[in-house]
C-alpha cells in the first residue's frame, strides 16, 4: 500500500472516531438537560424529587411551583416514593436507581436484632421529643429525625450506623443516603413493634379503652401499659424468647408514688395486693357494687368473727364480768378478699443432734384451718386484744394463696422458713365453706399453676417462679431470663410465697386439662 492510502486511511479512521465521540458526548448532554428539566428547585433551594421516566418533549408541560411544606412533615414525608409511582415504574420496565438502593440495601447484614427492644417509651434518646422518632437497628436507640441536622441522621455518620426504623410509620430507611429500605426480611422487627391483640381481658383493648377516667388521673397508664405488655408476651411471632416490661415497670413507679422501684427490690406480696386493687380502681370498680375483670377472676367472700378480749393483767372476776357485757360479744361481717393470708407456725430455734438448724415442715391443710369457720386466732393490737375465726362464703375461678413468711418488729424482719407440704392437683376446699353456700358450689377442687419462691435473707433474698404450661402438663422455673424444666416433686420442697390455684371446671378431671 503506497502512503499517501495509509494517510487517507488513518485520517478516515480518525474521524470516525471523533464523529462517535461527538455522538456519545451530544447523547449524555442530551440525557443531562432532560434530567434537569424534570426537576424543579423548591423555595429553599433543595431539589424536589419528581417522576425521573423522559417524556415527549411535546407531552410535557411547564412545571408547577412547589409550595414550601412545614419542616417536620417535610421530614417525615421526604424520600418517600408512594404506591403510583413504584407502579406506574415498574409497568413502563423502568427502575431508578434510587428503587434499586431500597431493594439491595448493602447495609442489612449489619442489624443486630440482639439488641432491639421497642418495650422502651418511643422518644428521642437525646432530645427526648415524641416527635417523629427513629429506632438505630444497630445500636437499638432512638433518635428523632432523618434530615440532614438531625439527631438520627448525624447518629448514622458518627457511628456509621445505617438502617433505622420509623417507630410511627413502621418504615425502614438507610441513612444518610436517606433512603426507604423494602425488604420482606425485615418483617420480624415489624411484628415485635406491632403486636396484634390475641386474647384475654387484656389482650383485647377494646374491653378496656373507653372506661372514662376522671381529668389528669394517671392510674390509667397502669392499665394501659399491662394490656400492652400482655400483648407482647403472647405475640406469636415474637423473634426475641423475651419482652422487656420497662414500660410497665415506669408505669407502676408513677401510679405507686414512688412506693415500688425499679432500683428497689419491693415485696412481692405487698406489689400483688397494691397492683390488684389499683388495676380494679383505675378499670371503673368500686369497693362494693361495680366489678371488674379483676374481681371476677379473683375475688372471693367470707364471714369475719370477732370477739372482744378484756384485757389479761386484770383480775379474774373483772375479767368474768366484762364477757357478759355487749361491748365483748361476738360480732360478724361480710368480707371480700382478694387472696388468703395463710400463717405458718412458729419456726424452732433450737439445733438438732448435728447442730444444724432444723426446718420444719407444715401439711397446707393444718394451716387453711384458719378458715373452717371452728378455728380462733388472737390479734393483739396496742390497746386490745381479739378473737377472730375466718369462714368461706364464696371461692373464686383463681385462688390466691400468700404463705406469711416475714414478720416485722422495730428492729428488723425475720423471716420463717418453714417448709409447706402441698399437692400439685386436687386441693379440695368444700368442707372450709359455710354449709348453706356448699350447695351452691358445684366445683370447689384447685389445681396449682403458679408458685413464687423467696429464697435468702429477707433483705438480700431473690425470687423464682414456677408455672404450668397447659399444653403439656409440664412444670417450668423461671428465674430472671434463664427458664428451665422442673420436676412437680421439686415444687414442693420450695420455700412457697405467693401461689395462685386454678378451680376446675365440670369436665376437667386431671392437671392437663386444667
Amino acid at each position: 500500500m503506497s502512503g499517501r492510502s495509509k494517510r487517507e486511511s488513518r485520517g478516515s479512521t480518525r474521524g470516525k472516531r471523533e464523529s462517535e465521540s461527538r455522538g456519545s458526548s451530544g447523547r449524555v448532554k442530551r440525557e443531562r438537560d432532560r434530567e434537569r428539566e424534570t426537576e424543579a428547585p423548591s423555595s429553599r433551594g433543595s431539589p424536589v424529587r419528581v417522576k425521573r421516566e423522559v417524556e415527549p418533549v411535546s407531552a410535557r408541560e411547564p412545571p408547577t411551583p412547589v409550595v414550601p411544606p412545614v419542616r417536620v412533615k417535610r421530614e417525615r414525608e421526604a424520600d418517600e416514593d408512594s404506591e403510583p409511582e413504584r407502579e406506574v415504574r415498574a409497568k413502563n420496565g423502568r427502575v431508578d436507581s434510587e428503587d434499586r438502593r431500597s431493594r439491595h440495601c448493602p447495609y442489612l447484614d449489619t442489624i443486630n436484632r440482639s439488641v432491639l427492644d421497642f418495650d422502651f417509651e418511643k422518644l428521642c434518646s437525646i432530645s427526648l421529643s415524641h416527635i417523629n422518632a427513629y429506632a438505630c437497628l444497630v445500636c437499638g436507640k432512638y433518635f428523632q429525625g432523618r434530615g440532614l441536622k438531625s439527631h438520627a441522621y448525624i447518629h448514622s455518620v458518627q457511628f456509621s450506623h445505617h438502617v433505622f426504623l420509623n417507630l410511627h410509620t413502621l418504615k425502614f430507611y438507610c441513612l444518610p443516603d436517606n433512603y426507604e429500605i423494602i425488604d420482606s426480611s425485615l418483617e420480624d422487627i415489624t411484628a415485635l413493634s406491632n403486636v396484634p391483640p390475641l386474647r384475654n381481658y387484656f389482650l383485647e383493648e377494646d374491653n378496656y379503652k373507653n372506661i372514662k377516667r376522671p381529668p389528669g388521673d394517671i392510674m390509667f397508664l397502669l392499665v394501659q401499659r399491662f394490656g400492652e405488655l400482655m400483648r407482647k408476651l403472647w405475640n406469636p411471632r415474637n423473634f426475641k424468647a423475651h419482652v422487656s416490661p420497662h414500660e410497665m415497670l415506669q408505669a407502676v413507679v408513677l401510679c405507686s408514688k414512688k412506693t415500688f422501684q425499679i432500683t428497689k427490690q419491693g415485696d412481692g406480696v405487698d406489689f400483688m395486693s397494691w397492683f390488684l386493687n389499683a388495676l380494679h380502681s383505675a378499670l371503673g370498680g368500686t369497693k362494693k357494687k361495680k366489678k371488674t375483670i379483676v374481681t371476677d377472676v379473683f375475688q372471693g367472700s367470707m364471714r369475719i368473727f370477732t370477739k372482744k378480749l378484756p384485757h389479761p393483767d386484770l383480775p379474774a372476776e373483772e375479767k368474768e364480768q366484762l364477757l357478759h357485757n355487749d361491748e365483748y360479744q361476738e360480732t360478724m361481717v361480710e368480707s371480700t378478699f382478694m387472696y388468703l393470708t395463710l400463717d405458718l407456725p412458729t419456726a424452732p430455734l433450737y439445733k438438732d443432734e448435728k447442730e444444724q438448724l432444723i426446718i420444719p415442715q407444715v401439711p397446707l391443710f393444718n394451716i387453711l384451718a384458719k378458715f373452717n369457720g371452728i378455728t380462733e386466732k388472737e390479734y393483739k393490737t396496742y390497746k386490745e386484744n381479739f378473737l377472730k375465726r375466718f369462714q368461706l362464703t364464696k371461692l373464686p375461678p383463681y385462688l390466691i394463696f400468700c404463705i406469711k413468711r416475714f414478720t416485722k418488729n422495730n428492729f428488723f424482719v425475720e423471716k420463717n422458713p418453714t417448709i409447706v407440704n402441698f399437692p400439685i392437683t386436687n386441693v379440695d376446699l368444700r368442707e372450709y365453706l359455710s354449709e348453706e353456700v356448699q350447695a351452691v358450689h358445684k366445683n370447689t377442687t384447685y389445681d396449682l399453676i403458679a408458685n413464687i419462691v423467696h429464697d435468702g435473707k429477707p433483705s438480700e433474698g431473690s425470687y423464682r417462679i414456677h408455672v404450668l404450661h397447659h399444653g403439656t402438663g409440664k412444670w417450668y422455673e423461671l428465674q430472671d431470663l434463664q427458664v428451665t424444666d422442673i420436676l412437680p416433686q421439686m415444687i414442693t420442697l420450695s420455700e412457697a410465697y405467693i401461689q395462685i390455684w386454678k378451680r376446675r371446671d365440670n369436665d376437667e378431671t386431671n392437671q392437663q386439662g386444667a
